[in-house]
């Protein structure tokens, strides 16, 4: 068994990975939390990193967002949206993720007074330093927050017009059951004449429908989360034929109470009925863990095999927004990867 355990982890480590749910306010660890307070003399209801970490224990999605968007409150001057990339992007490297598409909420910041430019820019620039100094591609994805107004979201999407050439795409993030997607159809409509591409959260703690809405209304490319789309046959079936993405995150589904325990989660399930599932880490500063964390108590919570691991592997870089090209030659390095474990 321990060398079964011990093979997973080197077959994990080893395959190149592409994360496509990944919030940067979400990789905000304690010690950089406080380290920016104390750099930006903010005042947090935290005495130190032990007390953030404890205050980590949600009952749902909400009670997880209070205390991110207060954490988020540190983040100030371009150069805290660089460190805060930057750390993540070394961590990812840590965990041989090759691309990256990465969300943030502008709006988050916006509304405490930090320009849209401060927060783009700083996060842009460490994404071109990850590219140069540790190889990882990427993509960015300006999401809007789906409690605030979709004049919010409008007046979001003008001021990021400018930045075309920096942003790829548009996603629908925050509180999910109350706000449908239904209600940003108008804002996601002018993204897409903006030659924006459209991925939007749904199904996570939100019913099937909110899904069949992201993928009619909006016309999305990918489902974040999606779980509960497995509720459905008929929307499974939409999904398995257009193969449309499914970008699950299973330890926040975890840590949000989505289910109880690993072993409930139904990403098997997924899988198995012919889904195009991938393996995120969403918030992984707050929910325990990066991508191969996520990957590991994955595939032994259920007990998920190397051919399915590599498949979740491949599926994320097919999932991506990369080019053709790239995905072919990072699909065979997979696949070359599988060979040699499996010889082994």
């Amino acid at each position: 068994m321990t060398a079964e355990i011990t093979n997973y982890q080197s077959l994990i480590a080893t395959l190149p990975k592409a994360e496509l749910h990944l919030h940067i306010e979400g990789s905000l660890e304690p010690e950089l939390m406080m380290a920016l307070a104390e750099r930006n003399n903010i005042q947090l209801p935290f005495r130190s990193v032990e007390e953030v970490r404890a205050a980590y224990n949600f009952s749902d999605l909400q009670s997880f967002l209070d205390i991110y968007f207060a954490g988020g409150a540190v983040l100030l001057h371009e150069q805290d949206f660089f460190d805060l990339t930057w750390a993540y992007l070394e961590r990812a490297s840590a965990d041989n993720v090759c691309h990256v598409e990465i969300f943030y909420d502008p709006q988050s910041h916006t509304d405490r007074g930090v320009s849209f430019e401060t927060v783009l820019q700083g996060i842009h620039r460490a994404l071109l330093a990850g590219e140069a100094q540790l190889g990882i591609s990427f993509r960015l994805i300006l999401c809007f927050l789906r409690h605030l107004s979709a004049e919010s979201a409008m007046a979001t999407l003008q001021e990021a017009l400018p930045y075309k050439d920096l942003i790829c795409g548009v996603g629908l993030d925050s509180s999910e059951v109350g706000y449908p997607p239904s209600l940003f159809k108008t804002v996601f409509d002018a993204a897409r004449s903006e030659g924006f591409v459209t991925v939007a959260h749904a199904g996570e703690e939100g019913p099937p429908e909110y899904v069949w809405q992201a993928l009619d209304m909006l016309k999305v490319s990918r489902i974040d989360h999606g779980v509960r789309c497995m509720e459905d046959p008929a929307l499974v079936h939409k999904l398995v034929k257009d193969q449309t993405p499914l970008t699950v995150c299973p330890l926040s589904n975890l840590k949000l109470k989505v289910v109880e325990t690993l072993e409930e989660h139904n990403l098997k399930k997924m899988m198995d009925a012919g889904l195009c599932v991938t393996i995120n880490s969403d918030d992984p500063a707050y929910f325990g863990g990066y991508i191969n964390e996520n990957f590991l108590q994955t595939q032994a919570a259920l007990n998920l095999s190397a051919t399915e691991i590599c498949t979740l592997a491949k599926n994320s870089i097919i999932a991506s927004f990369l080019d053709t090209e790239r995905k072919h030659t990072l699909t065979k390095k997979i696949e070359a990867i599988y060979n040699s474990h499996v010889d082994e």
